[in-house]
Order: structure tokens, then C-alpha cells, then sequence
């Protein structure tokens, strides 16, 4: 679970304090994810393609 004290009444800068932390968990992706069922075939697909694209990023010359 995640916390985040409120200091000196500052409720704004606690929730983007907070709004952080759970972006940095995983929940929205993680829930988006979970949201729709997608077929083994589809996950595997996307995953090869999420491969390609990141291998693509390593290996690009700067």
C-alpha cells in the first residue's frame, strides 16, 4: 500500500507525491492490462514486437 504524509497542510503537493508512487508501482498499467482478456497469440505477438522495438532502440547509432 502506498503512503505519503501530508506536511504542514500541503495537500496538493502530497497528492502529486502520490500520484508518483503509484506510477512507479505499475497500477494504471497493470490495470489496463487486466481491464480486457487478450488471447495467448495476441500477448505473444505484441511481446516479439515490444522485442523488436526495443532491440531496434539499443542498437540505434547516435
Amino acid at each position: 500500500m502506498t503512503k505519503v504524509v501530508v506536511q504542514n497542510g500541503n495537500i496538493d503537493s502530497a497528492l502529486k507525491k502520490f500520484k508518483i508512487k503509484v506510477a512507479k508501482s505499475g497500477v494504471p498499467s497493470e490495470l489496463k492490462k487486466r481491464k480486457c482478456y487478450d488471447k495467448p497469440g495476441v500477448r505473444k505477438r505484441e511481446a516479439k514486437k515490444e522485442m523488436i522495438r526495443n532491440s531496434r532502440k539499443r542498437n540505434r547509432n547516435y
